[in-house]
C-alpha cells in the first residue's frame, strides 16, 4: 500500500511539473538621444504617432486621446495589425504605459504586453534617455509552444522591436 501511495505522489508531482504554464519575460532598452527631453517628449508624446518614428510599423492610427482608455491600432510591415491601449499618461513626468489590447499573433507574437516609455535627462541638458521596458507572456500560452510563438520568439520580437523603434526616434531626431 505504501508503494502504491509513493507511486501515485510521484505521478501527481511530476504531471504537475510538465502542466505549468508561460513565466513573464521582460525587455528592456535606453537610447541617448543628442537632442533636450522637451524635443525629443514632442516627438513621443502622443500616442498615435509611433508610425513616425518606427521603421517596423507600415502604419498607426488610434482615437487622438493621450489619456487611459486611450486606443491606437498599429499594422506591421506585413500587413497584419495589433491594438493597444493607454493604462497611464503623464505629460509633466515624460512618461506613460501602455498595453496590448488585441492580439494577434502573426503580427507580434505576445499574447499580453505591457509597456512603459519614459524619456529623462541625459548626461547634458542637450541629451535625453529614452527608455522602454515591457513585461509580456508569449504568443502561444500552451505548454508545447511552437518555436515561432515560444518564450524566445517574444523576447526577440519585444526586443527587437524596442531597439528598432529606438533606432528611429533616434535618426529622426538626429538628423
Amino acid at each position: 500500500m505504501r508503494q502504491i501511495i509513493y507511486a501515485l505522489g510521484l505521478t501527481l508531482l511530476c504531471s504537475q511539473a510538465q502542466a505549468h504554464g508561460p513565466t513573464p519575460q521582460k525587455a528592456k532598452e535606453s537610447v541617448t538621444i543628442q537632442a533636450p527631453v522637451a524635443k525629443v517628449w514632442e516627438v513621443v508624446k502622443n500616442f498615435d504617432d509611433i508610425g513616425n518614428w518606427h521603421p517596423d510599423l507600415k502604419a498607426a492610427e488610434g482615437d487622438g486621446k493621450n489619456q487611459s482608455g486611450g486606443t491606437r491600432k498599429l499594422t506591421f510591415q506585413n500587413g497584419e495589425s495589433i491594438v493597444e491601449e493607454l493604462d497611464y499618461y503623464n505629460e509633466a513626468e515624460h512618461e506613460y504605459s501602455y498595453r496590448l489590447k488585441t492580439e494577434n499573433v502573426k503580427a507580434f507574437p505576445t499574447s499580453s504586453h505591457t509597456v512603459d516609455l519614459k524619456v529623462g535627462h541625459g548626461d547634458s541638458a542637450d541629451s535625453s534617455v529614452v527608455t522602454l521596458k515591457s513585461r509580456f507572456y508569449r504568443g502561444d500560452t500552451g505548454n508545447t509552444p511552437p518555436d515561432n510563438l515560444n518564450d524566445a520568439a517574444a523576447v526577440e520580437a519585444m526586443t527587437r522591436f524596442f531597439k528598432d523603434g529606438l533606432n528611429g526616434l533616434k535618426g529622426k531626431l538626429e538628423k
